[in-house]
């Protein structure tokens, strides 16, 4: 049976998970020994005086030195003789907790006994959801490993940067997949091996996972060792890598899932967001924290979830605004009496959403905000504490109030930076934006907001260039430079442009090269142009050629600039058809 000792004795032939060797950028001190073999990730941890200062006030953070989350969320439940229980369910197959725990134990095996896993080895994921992306992300973590999970809409390029970033040697993807996954090894020389799985191919992940026993010890790591590496959308430059420890991955379901949520063990947990968001994979880690059971959705758009939920009688359902709004009209055509809670995040809830919901349904959306860096959810309210466009209160174990540029305090009613701190924080991977993300102790979300006399806070818009649209982070840079690439265009700017349907578009602003003539076909040709250069999803859904961009003096891009007049077009249109 394979173990911390077996996983240790194999240091020698780590070849899935990058180098020990590469030079370190910093040595972290902790108060628990680490069981990492692979230092890589812990010696890159911003030093203690640049991380969040943590709080653990609360008797429910209180976590042993020593800590393994999965065998918190997997093994414990059928020790206490839950192992018939329902744990998982997918559009194929289904798993008791018994069943999941063989699963995962036999590709903890394969990792181990196979690839040379070692302690501290960060191993890449990429997948839509299903259920093996759920049991190879949990195998990673029970065999000691960080996980890095990636959208399964990503392109090489994007890819081959978290890669590289983190040193991956290992990688398991998706057969369905494989291909922006070649592309990538070929351009990311850190990767040495891809696994599939879905292919039947000998030497395929499940050929090997059959092969293996199930009888697997999760490995002794200690609580603060790394398990997550999660890779933002950055607003500018380069996507961080955000650093998660065992311990953060029950804190937010002790602090948010505990706390706010209060679901149960005969609920079942559906949603859309991909398992690689911090987000996603909260709807797997709430269940799993109480005893209930999850659906997961290879496709969950707005037309596939209430199909989903009247099928799989789910009572409690993540997704976005957009998302809730959409399936409005579709509530008639299917039975959703199974619901009972409903959470939504990703983007701000407009009021006339919460409204229209609770007619609907009966069910007052419990909106929330979170962030990569925080792991999940640390603003939101109970259903008996909601009041309609107010995103909520800090979360039970959170702290949260508005500072200004100078990170001053505001009183009440005033307008400025949202600043937390609770037991998960910012850890960026080797990045000296640390320093931003992270000032006088208190995490800097990014976010503007208002706190009323009441203590609830009111979000008022982003702070940076991220555009959130329909759930998804956005960075305007990202789009503006796969632009570039296409010859038709000399210069450009994105920035969010507001929509009724989806929250924010994203909008580009072009300035075209001499000879290229703007119209409709070559703005077609731009949107194909950027699905094929990075995710789909970030391609610009509108676009306007202009003669030049509002710029400084020194000829940097005013993207406020740019947002007032993406924001006064919206505006002009919607009183334009209100006329007619």
């Amino acid at each position: 049976m394979a173990n911390a000792a077996k996983i240790q004795a194999d240091e020698s032939r780590a070849t899935g998970t990058g180098s020990a060797s590469t030079p370190a950028v910093h040595t972290y001190t902790a108060h628990t020994h680490t069981s990492h073999v692979d230092t890589f990730a812990r010696d890159r941890l911003p030093p203690p005086e640049l991380q969040p200062e943590f709080v653990f006030a609360r008797p429910e953070l209180q976590y042993p030195e020593r800590l393994n989350c999965v065998s918190h969320f997997l093994d414990r439940w059928v020790e206490e003789g839950h192992g018939e229980d329902p744990c998982l369910f997918g559009a194929e197959i289904s798993f008791t907790y018994r069943q999941f725990q063989y699963l995962v134990n036999r590709i903890a095996n394969v990792l181990v006994g196979t690839f040379g896993l070692v302690t501290g080895g960060r191993v890449l994921l990429r997948s839509a959801n299903n259920p093996m992306m759920v049991a190879t992300y949990l195998a990673v973590l029970k065999a000691g490993g960080i996980v890095v999970a990636t959208m399964p809409l990503l392109r090489a390029k994007e890819l081959a940067y978290p890669i590289q970033k983190a040193e991956i040697a290992l990688a398991l993807c998706d057969g369905k997949l494989a291909d922006e996954m070649e592309k990538a090894k070929a351009i990311a020389p850190k990767l040495q091996r891809i696994v599939y799985w879905g292919t039947g191919d000998p030497g395929s992940l499940e050929q090997l996972v059959s092969e293996a026993s199930p009888e697997f010890a999760a490995v002794d790591t200690a609580s603060d060792d790394i398990c997550l590496i999660a890779f933002t959308s950055g607003t500018t430059g380069e996507p961080k890598g955000t650093m998660h420890f065992h311990r953060d991955m029950l804190a937010v379901c002790d602090g948010y899932a505990r706390n706010v949520l209060r679901a149960n063990r005969t609920d079942r947990f559906i949603g859309s967001a991909p398992l690689a968001f911090t987000f996603g994979f909260g709807g797997v880690l709430f269940p799993m924290h109480i005893g209930a059971s999850f659906v997961v959705l290879e496709k969950a758009g707005p037309d596939d979830l209430p199909v989903a939920i009247e099928r799989y009688k789910a009572t409690v359902c993540f997704t976005a605004p957009t998302s809730y709004r959409a399936m409005l009209g579709k509530i008639a055509d299917h039975d959703l009496s199974s619901l009972r809670k409903c959470v939504s995040a990703g983007e701000t809830l407009p009021k006339a959403t919460f409204d229209a919901w609770l007619k609907a349904t009966g069910i007052k959306l419990m909106d929330g905000i979170g962030s990569t860096e925080m792991l999940h959810i640390f603003v939101s309210a109970t259903e008996d504490q909601i009041r309609p466009g107010a995103t909520g209160k800090p979360v039970p174990g959170y702290e949260a109030k508005i500072v200004d540029d100078e990170g001053k305090d505001l009183p009440a009613g005033s307008m400025g930076r949202l600043a937390v701190r609770g037991p998960t924080g910012c850890r960026y991977l080797a990045d000296e934006r640390q320093r931003k993300y992270v000032q006088n102790g208190w995490n800097i979300t990014g976010d503007t907001y208002v706190m009323d006399e009441d203590g609830y806070f009111w979000y008022q818009s982003r702070s940076d260039d991220m555009i959130v649209s329909a759930g998804y982070n956005i960075a305007g840079p990202d789009v503006e430079a796969a632009l570039l690439t296409h010859p038709a265009v000399a210069e450009c700017g994105v920035v969010g442009a507001p929509d009724e349907a989806r929250g924010m578009v994203v909008k580009a602003y072009v300035v075209l090269a001499p000879g290229a003539i703007g119209d409709a076909m070559l703005a077609t040709e731009l949107q194909d142009h950027v699905k094929r250069e990075i995710a789909p999803y970030k391609y610009p859904r509108a676009i306007e050629f202009v003669a030049q961009l509002p710029k400084t003096e020194t000829g940097k891009l005013k993207r406020f600039a740019l947002r007032q007049i993406a924001q006064a077009s919206a505006a002009s249109a919607s009183a334009g058809i209100a006329a007619e």
